[in-house]
């Protein structure tokens, strides 16, 4: 029998900064719209594979269930996409093997993000989370480095060991690059890998995270992902690209909206046929 797969996106109402955001207008499609449509076009090209919308709120549960979204009322006194996400693991009657957490503000996520880390969770036997990098040319290097000029804790790097899964996680740009001139001559990457905010965990890890201590690390950098690599579960780093598209993360702000509408103008709806 096939392994269980299950994409949850956790979707709440309340936001600071952008109030209803799941139900917020992206180019005329509401967001938790949109981040359910790439969960039901992944769902469909794996075996035993399904998705769900997990909310705190009857106005996303009313209209996930008007469009026939697959959705679970979850606790209001979650703190994180990560409870909510297992509080969803939680209400299902047979427990999935493997974990999506799909955050419901990110509506550009890629669908290939998400195949190629199932693919990579059918294929390793050690990782016990999965969560993908893109590997930083020299341009785009300095691009994150204006970035952090401006906001020093935006954009996370990761280094990774010889078999792919991760040594540490940091709001810094790690690696320290000694005679950069000479390896931007040498290289045609970057030694810098960026970490892109997408998780995935099996049933196991998902339960033993919140039996953990927080890490000496976990708390400055304010990495939730540095539990996992300080109490030596191995996380499996996915190596994934954008295909030329503009990424971006989670909307979280009016101006990000724009952004996110700014980015489909320019490169298109994602072809989920």
């Amino acid at each position: 029998m096939n392994k269980s797969i299950l994409i949850v996106i956790p979707a709440r109402y309340q936001s600071t900064r952008l109030p209803g955001k799941p139900l917020q207008m992206i180019s005329g499609i509401p967001m938790i719209e949109r981040v359910a449509k790439i969960a039901e076009f992944v769902s469909k090209k794996f075996e035993n594979c399904t998705y769900v919308v997990a909310t705190d709120d009857d106005r996303i549960l009313n209209y996930c269930q008007e469009k026939n979204i697959s959705a679970v009322m979850t606790s209001e006194s979650c703190k994180s996409g990560t409870e909510r996400c297992y509080d969803a693991v939680c209400r299902s009657t047979a427990k999935p093997d493997f974990i999506i957490n799909l955050q419901g503000d990110n509506p550009l996520c890629p669908p290939w993000f998400i195949e190629q880390i199932i693919m990579d969770w059918q294929s390793d036997s050690q990782g016990q989370v999965f969560t993908p990098f893109v590997h930083l040319n020299w341009e785009e290097l300095d691009i994150l480095r204006e970035a952090k000029m401006k906001t020093p804790y935006s954009g996370t790097t990761v280094q990774v060991d010889k078999l792919g899964y991760a040594l540490t996680f940091s709001k810094l740009n790690l690696p320290a690059i000694r005679k950069e001139e000479k390896l931007r001559n040498e290289l045609i990457k970057s030694p810098v890998r960026r970490h892109i905010g997408l998780y995935a965990y099996t049933l196991e890890a998902l339960e033993q995270y919140f039996n953990l201590e927080p890490g000496e690390y976990e708390k400055p950098e304010g990495l939730e992902q540095m539990r996992f690599v300080e109490h030596r579960i191995p996380v499996k780093m996915v190596e994934v690209d954008y295909r030329g598209r503009k990424g971006m993360s989670g909307v979280d702000s009016p101006e990000d909206v724009k952004r996110a509408e700014d980015i489909l103008r320019e490169y298109g709806e994602f072809d989920l046929a």
